[in-house]
């Protein structure tokens, strides 16, 4: 581990939460950047993500998390506010819809929208099925995101219990906390960040 692995960073972090299984996850890898990030972190989830993981659950863990409801919020907190209000997005998990929905320039929910308004780099962090990732139309997403500046990570395969088939089977999974913060220690923008 490097001495820049573990000194200390800031910005203004907005993590946007999408409806796969894997945001159980999420307070994992906030509590990790904790240890090493300063700056304020948001999550913004959408409406599928509070089903797997309740809203004040993360808020344990985030300064702030916002889910859209109730619309007496939207004055305040909308697409236009999130964006500017961050340096950076984090999409973790990212499912395979939100790929497809922000590849094609859709705008179905705050979270997409907030991706469409950002100025400041998104990065992607893909979780589903090895069979979805595996899919032309998919890779076809993944490509056009990139083409359009957005990073996206590839996904780690690792294995992952699958209760429909009462097994283990070998799937792409986020990465490990380390090198989520890693991605976000890259991106982060320095100049500005904070302020």
């Amino acid at each position: 581990m490097t001495s820049d692995e573990i000194s200390p960073f800031d910005g203004r972090l907005l993590i946007g939460a999408t409806g796969s299984a894997a945001v159980a996850t999420l307070p994992m890898y906030i509590g990790a950047l904790r240890a090493v990030f300063q700056g304020t972190i948001t999550v913004l989830m959408t409406r599928t993500a509070s089903a797997f993981l309740p809203a004040h659950t993360v808020g344990l863990f985030a300064d702030r998390v916002v889910t859209g409801e109730p619309a007496d919020t939207w004055p305040e907190v909308n697409h236009a506010t999130l964006a500017a209000e961050h340096d950076m997005t984090a999409v973790l998990p990212a499912t395979a819809h939100t790929l497809h929905v922000t590849a094609s320039g859709g705008a179905p929910s705050m979270l997409a929208t907030t991706i469409l308004a950002a100025a400041h780099p998104v990065a992607f962090f893909p979780v589903m099925t090895g069979e979805m990732w595996g899919k032309p139309a998919v890779q076809r997403n993944v490509a056009q995101l990139r083409s359009d500046g957005y990073h996206v990570l590839d996904p780690v395969w690792g294995p992952r219990y699958d209760v429909a088939l009462g097994r283990f089977v070998d799937s792409p999974q986020s990465p490990p906390p380390p090198s989520f913060i890693e991605v976000v220690r890259k991106l982060m923008p320095q100049s500005g960040a904070g302020s």
